[in-house]
């Protein structure tokens, strides 16, 4: 299984709880979702994160994706998974709440 990561407010998650399908502010905005690997999570909560409370990271099983996933260079030349559609939550297998205090 190879995992990817997405932060979301558990406010913002709540909203959606009854729906089979997430979409996160972004797929509006800029047409895709944004996802972390495992070791960009700690700078993407630091970056962008900082001392909000109530968050969730959401563990995504890439092979469960039904939208396309593509790995582009963000803005920190890094690359980062970016998922162009709605995330289907069946491809979520773990939800870790995360520590406000970073």
């Amino acid at each position: 299984m190879n995992l990817i990561y997405h932060i979301v407010p558990a406010a913002d998650w709540a909203k959606q709880e009854n729906q089979p399908i997430y979409e996160a502010p972004s797929l509006q905005t800029e047409g895709f979702i944004h996802l972390s690997q495992k070791e960009q999570v700690a700078g993407t909560l630091s970056r962008y994160y900082k001392n909000m409370p109530d968050l969730l990271l959401l563990h995504v099983d890439t092979g469960k994706l039904t939208n396309e996933l593509k790995y582009e260079l963000a803005t920190n030349n890094e690359s980062f998974p970016h998922l162009y559609g709605f995330l289907n939550k069946d491809a979520v297998v773990h939800i870790e709440t995360l520590d406000a205090q970073l």
